[in-house]
């Protein structure tokens, strides 16, 4: 038992380690070889999105909602490859939620 709750406590160490190594990483997401650029923790918090002014186009809107969406889906998939990578050793492989 007391094995038990020591291995508790390390797993609850490495996931806490885990979490802030994932709050300072800063990932980018891309879109239109790098017209669209977005920014988001290893937490998941969107903290930046830029637009290069070429993408901007008053009579083709749509293709700018679609650069944002693109680049949006690329940083969150870079931010679950990240949690996956972190947390996946800390958990034993487990699926803890919100992670």
């Amino acid at each position: 038992m007391q094995q038990l709750m020591k291995q508790a406590q390390k797993m609850q160490q490495q996931v806490a380690q885990a979490q802030a190594e994932l709050a300072e990483a800063e990932l980018t997401g891309t879109a239109g070889g790098g017209l669209v650029t977005v920014t988001v923790t290893g937490l998941g918090e969107f903290k930046a999105v830029k637009i290069d002014p070429k993408a901007v186009d008053a009579d083709d809107v749509e293709t700018l909602e679609d650069l944002v969406l693109a680049a949006i889906h690329n940083a969150a998939e870079a931010q679950r490859e990240l949690t996956e990578q972190k947390m996946g050793p800390a958990t034993g492989g487990l699926s803890l939620p919100g992670f």
